[in-house]
């Protein structure tokens, strides 16, 4: 296989779901870099969050060593989150999530802090690329609960690290290599804690399209009551491609008048979760 003619297809949603009065969530997608955050903060400032660490990625210098670049570029958005607290206390406490993965023609940089999710479907089998940095994970990986009462557990969602405005970020960063074929999902909560591994196989596996494929999961985490916001972006390493598409957009980040491309609310050793 010659690495050098690999290239992206990819689209993304967001949707404020059915119990938030806001959408906290942001995505991007590029021929080159796919993100997916989830703000948190009170008075709406997750808002803020999750839009300004989108707009840092998409618009850093992410050239020469892909690992280097995208850690770099996160650290620039964490000292911004830090920047604009020390500006106006009220936005202290503000913080966002961020799975992101840059693509270099043969392979990607994956960096992932907070609890949104990377999947990768290879081969027939999915496997999720991320560990969640939460207290019920931490308890599961110290044998103190099980993965099934950590999904129902009151306090699933509390973080142990994320973006924040402290200006301080401990990211887990990996190079990955990419192959025609592999297709990834980067998910936040709202996705990824209502519809199950399996669900997610089935229609990663059985759905061609992407612009269905997004607009179906984010139907099926409403039909589960959408009890957080839904954000998704999914990618297919496509040999021959010219991965010359748009930008894309989405959730806060679409509403962030300081953005600088074109928006659209959507367009166009791992363990396996599930095997074929």
């Amino acid at each position: 296989m010659n690495h050098s003619t690999l290239g992206l297809r990819y689209a993304a949603r967001s949707d404020v779901g059915r119990r938030r009065p806001e959408n906290e969530d942001a995505a991007y997608a590029s021929p080159r870099l796919l993100v997916v955050a989830d703000g948190m903060g009170g008075h709406n400032y997750g808002q803020v969050a999750s839009a300004t660490a989108i707009r840092v990625l998409s618009g850093a210098h992410l050239d020469g060593d892909p690992v280097v670049a995208l850690e770099g570029a996160i650290q620039q958005a964490a000292q911004t989150l830090k920047g604009m607290a020390d500006a106006n206390p009220a936005l202290n406490g503000m913080g966002t999530t961020l799975t992101a993965m840059l693509f270099d023609g043969s392979g990607f940089a994956l960096a992932h802090v907070g609890d949104s999710r990377g999947y990768m479907l290879r081969d027939g089998v999915l496997y999720q690329i991320t560990h969640d940095h939460t207290l019920v994970q931490s308890l599961v990986d110290d044998g103190r609960m099980t993965p099934e009462q950590a999904a129902e557990h009151p306090r699933r969602s509390m973080l142990m690290r994320a973006l924040e405005s402290t200006g301080n970020v401990s990211p887990d960063v990996s190079r990955r290599a990419a192959f025609a074929g592999d297709r990834y999902l980067l998910c936040s909560d709202g996705l990824a804690g209502v519809v199950s591994p399996e669900t997610l196989h089935e229609l990663l596996t059985s759905v061609a399209d992407l612009e269905q494929l997004v607009t179906t999961l984010v139907d099926l985490a409403n039909r589960g009551g959408g009890p957080d916001n839904i954000t998704c972006v999914v990618a297919d390493v496509v040999a021959g491609w010219s991965g010359d598409g748009h930008p894309i957009m989405v959730g806060s980040a679409s509403a962030d008048q300081d953005a600088r491309l074109d928006q659209g609310e959507g367009a166009g050793g791992d363990v396996p979760l599930q095997t074929s």
